[in-house]
């Protein structure tokens, strides 16, 4: 694959909070190092040095009121619009890294459009009900949620026949590709930053750790009220719309560390003697970057999860996510506690390799491209 004879662009849905996400986007620049990015909303100031070498292309939306940036559920009637306009007819290829929004960009017919999906919506399809009865709003606003999220249902439904060629981050993504937009995808994990000179981390297992974003569906809330009741240090990295909730709630055996770049998380990695994973996510890639410190994971046995985590090998699975549950998937992981071997964990987290990603995307890439070729012939 000749790739400097290619124009290509990478599109991704908001570069406003960095997480899971945003470090495959990372990795697909590294591959394309010359290749733009486009994004609904760029919050520049908070973007990690890697990003900010990037040219980055926003929407119409980045010249609103900063407000909407730290508030995106008011603008949810204009972002389907938004990925529809973005000017992308010089590019060979484009690549979309999407977790909503990105998919339904609109190109020429001879580009090739590859979307990496990391999940289908979640509060338009399986998580549609359970959406509502959080917000506890009154019936009429329900209401009207509701019929806005029937609008984007429908628009999500058409834009993910868009793409070309569709990637799963994960067997559990594929089925629910295949259930919600009667597609096909080939699977291909996300890559996960492997740990090297780990020796020369300082390693003091003191305490529990979650990696995450602080938003309602990560189920935040109920570790913590299952380790209020255990008084076990626990560690809390991330931002989130939830952040001043869960400090209102949290006793003081449990601490707030924030975001954290990424030169700073291999020694906080290195310091927890579990990592707590409550949502039920596609793919995960924080509790995969834990275990490459040789740290157990403790997590809920649904979604991606159940492809990624060995129960009694990489740690304990709980069946649901609710304080009871969690608090006593601890108990009985302290009692097992000195059985899990570090070096295995390692290993296992070596199947998610940064390499292996970048070899795998890198052939999906070109046998497109040739398949491309033969049918112009």
């Amino acid at each position: 694959m000749k790739k400097k004879e290619l124009k290509i662009a990478l599109v991704h849905d908001f570069l406003v909070d960095f997480g899971g996400a945003e470090r495959v986007l990372r990795v697909l620049g590294e591959m394309f190092p010359n290749a733009p990015i486009y994004t609904l909303l760029y919050a520049k100031e908070n973007a990690p040095e890697w990003l900010k070498k990037k040219k980055v292309h926003t929407s119409f939306l980045q010249k609103w009121p900063k407000f909407f940036r730290k508030n995106k559920k008011w603008l949810l009637p204009f972002l389907p619009v938004a990925p529809e306009i973005f000017n992308l007819r010089d590019y060979d290829l484009v690549i979309s890294s999407s977790g909503a929004w990105s998919k339904g960009i609109i190109t020429r017919l001879n580009t090739i459009h590859i979307a990496y999906l990391h999940s289908p919506m979640r509060f338009v399809w399986d998580e549609n009900v359970e959406y509502l009865r959080r917000k506890k709003k009154c019936a009429v606003i329900n209401f009207l949620v509701g019929i806005i999220k029937n609008y984007i249902r429908l628009w999500d439904y058409v834009a993910a026949d868009r793409p070309d060629y569709l990637i799963a981050n994960s067997y559990y993504t594929k089925k629910r590709i295949k259930k919600y937009y009667g597609r096909e995808a080939t699977v291909i994990y996300p890559p996960v930053t492997i740990a090297k000179n780990t020796q020369k981390i300082e390693v003091d297992r003191r305490y529990f750790l979650v990696v995450s974003r602080l938003s309602a569906d990560k189920k935040i809330d109920a570790v913590i009220e299952a380790f209020n009741k255990l008084e076990l240090p626990l560690m809390i990295v991330g931002t989130g719309d939830q952040r001043k909730y869960l400090e209102s709630v949290a006793n003081k055996n449990i601490q707030f560390w924030g975001f954290q770049e990424d030169e700073k998380l291999p020694q906080i990695y290195a310091g927890a003697r579990g990592f707590i994973f409550s949502s039920i996510d596609d793919f995960g890639i924080a509790p995969v970057e834990a275990m490459t410190f040789g740290v157990p994971v403790l997590a809920v046995k649904k979604g991606g999860a159940r492809e990624i985590f060995l129960e009694g090998i990489t740690g304990e699975f709980f069946d649901v996510a609710t304080p009871e549950v969690i608090a006593d998937g601890v108990r009985r992981f302290l009692e097992s506690e000195q059985e899990f071997d570090c070096e295995l964990i390692k290993k296992r987290a070596q199947e998610f390799s940064e390499e292996k990603f970048k070899l795998a995307i890198g052939k999906f890439i070109e046998d497109k491209l040739c398949q491309s070729k033969d049918i112009k012939k």
